[in-house]
């Protein structure tokens, strides 16, 4: 049966396995060796999924900024990763969003119904106030001005533009200090702290009939899956990184 990799994605953390362009290079010393997190130098680029999953053969479902924190899911199997990924399948994301500013219910009453952004209007999201939600330390943590409030929304989505929550809260003069992606579809957190990773087996989704039709490397090449809908989850084991 398919994997899927529920991961909680630290902040600074690119989405993806390969390291940005230039790149650095992991210090080769002995105890970076025989450790499984091993520090970056000065002059590394941006950090990566390979540094905390070492399993092979799993892909990142969607994605998510490298300013952002919380659920990112992988899979090894295509036409999981399509049915979680594709905005055809619309799969609710639930967003923890500190925003600086005071509570406005005007601009809670823009966000529910649609922004204007320069890629064109939202679709209607759910949001809330929520109270500050018991949560890890941030590295850095975030940084605040003494003379501005801020407070937590949840926020409820199901498109997937780039950096939509942040645009969307600072269209209505909510800029966000802290972003934290808690669900996907069915598939939460589930006190997974960063750096974590727990392991799952769900059913496998059959391609459709012009999908099977592909070689599998034209399927990994172009990411192009069945539209079917996902069953329960039927097992689990949890991974934690090595202190």
């Amino acid at each position: 049966m398919p994997t899927l990799i529920l991961f909680n994605k630290p902040f600074k953390v690119l989405s993806q396995f390969s390291p940005e362009k230039p790149q650095g290079e992991l210090r080769q010393s002995e105890s970076a060796q025989d450790d499984p997190f091993p520090p970056l130098d000065k002059k590394t680029a941006k950090e990566t999924l390979a540094r905390f999953i070492k399993q092979k053969s799993v892909y990142p479902a969607g994605r998510l900024d490298y300013d952002s924190e919380g659920l990112l899911l992988l899979t090894d199997d295509g036409a999981l990763q399509h049915h979680i990924s594709h905005p055809d399948h619309k799969q609710p994301k639930t967003y923890w969003v500190q925003v600086e500013g005071k509570q406005s219910l005007q601009a809670i009453e823009q966000l529910r119904h649609g922004v204007t952004l320069k890629d064109g209007v939202t679709q209607p999201a759910l949001v809330e106030y929520i109270p500050e939600p018991a949560l890890w330390q941030r590295t850095p943590p975030v940084r605040f001005r003494q003379s501005i409030p801020t407070h937590w929304l949840s926020i409820i989505i199901s498109e997937g533009r780039n950096r939509q929550v942040r645009r969307m809260t600072a269209a209505v003069g909510l800029p966000t200090l802290r972003l934290i992606r808690t669900r996907i579809g069915d598939w939460q957190l589930d006190g997974l702290l960063p750096g974590e990773y727990k392991t799952i087996t769900v059913p496998s989704m059959p391609l459709s009939k012009a999908q099977s039709n592909r070689t599998p490397v034209d399927r990994q090449r172009k990411r192009s899956y069945s539209h079917q809908s996902r069953k329960p989850i039927t097992a689990s084991t949890r991974k934690k990184p090595t202190e």
